[in-house]
C-alpha cells in the first residue's frame, strides 16, 4: 500500500489496482478567500502551491472519497477538485447529505449512510460521524464524516475527517483498530469560538490511542490553522511519540 500526501487533507491512496483520491483541494495558491480575518492574518488560500509532482500523482484515479464539502469547505473540495472528479467520472463516495451538492456538479456520486458498511473498491468502507468543532462553530461546520476502509488483503485505514476528539473517534481507534490512521491536524479556528479541529492535547490523545501508525495532515496550507508541522513535530518528539507519527511534506509518498 502507498499513500501520497498532496496538500492540506488531499491524498492519494493506492492499493492493488486502486487509486483513491481523498478530498481534492487543487486550486492554485491564493485563489480562495481567507477563513479567518481577525484571529489570524487574513491571507488568501491556499497558502502554498501544489507540489511539483501533483500532476503525476493525479494521472490515474479509480475512485474518489469526500469527507465534507458543503457550506464553504473548499479546503476539502474546491473548484479544481470538482472539475477533476467530473472529468474522470469515477465513483465518488461521500457522506449522504452531500450527495445532492456533488450531483449538481455532475460528479458520479455514491452516498454512504453512517455506521453502515458498504462495498468499496476492492473492499468495504464504513462512514462515521465527525464533529467539526464545539458549540456554534461546530454547528455551522457540519455535516462531516470520517471513514474506516478495509481493503481486501491490505492494511485497514481510518480517515478521521474534520473532527475534534469524540467517543466515535475513540471507538474506531480502540475497537476497530485500524492499521493506519489519518488525522486532520492543524487546529484551525474561525474568528469566534473554540478550535474546529483537535487541539494539540487531543491530537496527542489520538496518537496514543491509535494502534498503528498515524499520518498527520491538514497543516500549513490554509490561513486559519494554529498547529504547524514544525509545532507538531516538536511536540510528538517531546512526548516520546515521534516513532508513531508521520508528518508528510506536500507531495511525499509513503509506503506501508
Amino acid at each position: 500500500m502507498k499513500i501520497q500526501h498532496i496538500r492540506n487533507a488531499c491524498m492519494m491512496i493506492h492499493y492493488g489496482e486502486q487509486s483513491i483520491l481523498l478530498d481534492p483541494c487543487l486550486n492554485p495558491k491564493g485563489s480562495l478567500p481567507p477563513y479567518a480575518f481577525i484571529r489570524k492574518r487574513p491571507r488568501w488560500n491556499p497558502l502554498v502551491d501544489l507540489p511539483p509532482n501533483a500532476d503525476t500523482a493525479l494521472n490515474r484515479i479509480t475512485a474518489g472519497l469526500i469527507t465534507h464539502c458543503r457550506y464553504g469547505h473548499f479546503d476539502h473540495l474546491d473548484g479544481s477538485g470538482a472539475r477533476l472528479l467530473r472529468q474522470w467520472q469515477v465513483p465518488v463516495y461521500c457522506n449522504a447529505p452531500d450527495e445532492r451538492f456533488l450531483r449538481r456538479r455532475r460528479i458520479n456520486t455514491i452516498p454512504l449512510a453512517m455506521n453502515q458498511p458498504r462495498d468499496f473498491p476492492a473492499g468495504r468502507v464504513t462512514a462515521f460521524p465527525a464533529k467539526h468543532g464545539h458549540g456554534l462553530a461546530g454547528l455551522l461546520m457540519r455535516p462531516g464524516a470520517g471513514y474506516f476502509i478495509e481493503p481486501a488483503g491490505q492494511k485497514s485505514i481510518y480517515i478521521s475527517g474534520d473532527t475534534v476528539m469524540t467517543e466515535t473517534v475513540r471507538h474506531v481507534l480502540r475497537d476497530l483498530r485500524p492499521d493506519i490512521s489519518i488525522v486532520n491536524a492543524g487546529t484551525p479556528i474561525l474568528d469566534f469560538g473554540r478550535p474546529i479541529l483537535m487541539p494539540v492535547r487531543e491530537l496527542l490523545d489520538f496518537v496514543r490511542l491509535a494502534p498503528g501508525m498515524v499520518i498527520a495532515v491538514h497543516m500549513d496550507a490554509f490561513n486559519h490553522c494554529l498547529t504547524s508541522r514544525s509545532i507538531l513535530k516538536k511536540t510528538v518528539l517531546e512526548e516520546g511519540l515521534a516513532d508513531k507519527v508521520l508528518i508528510p511534506a506536500d507531495g511525499e509518498l509513503m509506503e506501508f
